[in-house]
């Protein structure tokens, strides 16, 4: 899913009151830095959460299962039919719902319940990748057949990831959400190094079709925890809320913020936009990885499922490095992640002219 992926009753907010989930009160003995393990710069605070520790849990075992499916993905792709560009072009069906219907999914996410819509995606997501696996055992899994899927998982992920992704902010206060972020690409890529780890071992001894079943158990997985979930006081939403409603009764009295409000909003903060052109270019030319590793794998570095699990592990580790470098920031700006998408291009760049072995 998402982990970023990426995470309501839309106005219930509780506040946990259990000892492992609030911060220690107490003054620090003489001595002793205030600041604790869970502090106020740690990369791990927001995992003081309760909630936020088992949605965590629930994202490294979805992220498993995602990984565990996307290491194979791509190479069955390349076995059906033998071609990069159809490799390609069933990535670009998957995301083309996004593109093309990313604000109506905001949208619908401000206006349902986000446990609620956050569940049932997941579960709908589960659902495809059952099928996926029961069309590949059966050996009925053809070109058009995958993408119908990938088009249905990308018009599912329209929804899901917002709901997902918001769904996690409100699980802790507003100044721990740069540690949520971080954490959860930590997770994300502790994912992605056991998910490509044990795609081989169960490639090997069950088959294809296994990797897309036990995707689907992890969507359930994450599904069966988030009713669990609770809500914190102070989380952005919670902030928030007050001043989206006035802001709202002010544009239109009786109404949610539309489309094209929500557009206007966000086409009148600079920093934003910026941000959306730092993402847009960098998915584009720079974390195309799972058709550029596929490729390269069993292309010019003539490798299979083994050497593509190898690279996948290693970006992972990075992946997992920089995350917890990123959690520690308080406050991330447009100028550093212009820098390090800057540097990550520079990177790859030389990957690129490096020669084949």
């Amino acid at each position: 899913m998402g982990p970023s992926g990426a995470r309501h009753p839309s106005v219930h907010v509780t506040s946990s009151s259990s000892p492992s989930s609030a911060p220690s009160v107490s003054p620090a003995p003489a001595g002793r830095p205030a600041r604790r393990l869970l502090g106020d710069r740690s990369p791990w605070r927001c995992l003081k959460y309760r909630s936020m520790r088992w949605w965590s849990v629930a994202n490294f075992v979805s992220n498993a299962g995602t990984w565990m499916q996307l290491t194979v993905q791509n190479l069955l792709v390349l076995q059906i039919t033998g071609s990069a560009a159809a490799t390609g072009l069933s990535m670009s069906v998957q995301a083309a719902p996004g593109l093309l219907m990313s604000l109506a999914g905001g949208a619908a996410v401000d206006r349902w319940p986000r446990k609620l819509t956050a569940a049932v995606s997941q579960a709908l997501l589960g659902a495809v990748a059952f099928t996926t696996a029961f069309l590949v055992a059966m050996d009925q899994l053809n070109l058009g057949v995958l993408m119908a899927l990938a088009a249905v998982t990308g018009v599912i992920a329209t929804v899901d990831g917002p709901a997902c992704a918001l769904l996690g902010n409100d699980l802790v206060r507003t100044e721990d959400v740069p540690s949520a972020i971080g954490v959860g690409s930590l997770v994300h890529n502790a994912g992605r190094l056991a998910g490509a780890a044990l795609a081989g071992v169960t490639v090997g001894f069950l088959g294809t079709a296994a990797a897309y079943a036990a995707n689907g158990f992890s969507f359930l997985f994450v599904t069966a925890v988030i009713p669990f979930l609770r809500p914190v006081a102070g989380a952005v939403r919670a902030r928030s809320e007050g001043r989206a409603a006035k802001a709202a009764v002010a544009a239109d009295p009786g109404e949610d913020m539309s489309m094209r409000e929500g557009l206007r909003y966000f086409m009148r903060r600079p920093r934003l936009v910026a941000l959306a052109g730092i993402t847009g270019l960098s998915a584009v030319f720079g974390r195309n990885y799972q058709l550029t590793l596929a490729v390269l794998v069993v292309g010019p570095l003539a490798g299979g499922a083994g050497a593509f699990g190898t690279v996948s592990t290693v970006l992972a580790v990075g992946g997992i490095l920089g995350a917890v470098l990123g959690a520690r920031l308080r406050r991330p700006s447009v100028r550093l992640v212009g820098a390090l998408a800057a540097a990550g291009g520079v990177l790859q760049i030389v990957a690129g002219l490096s020669p084949n072995p």
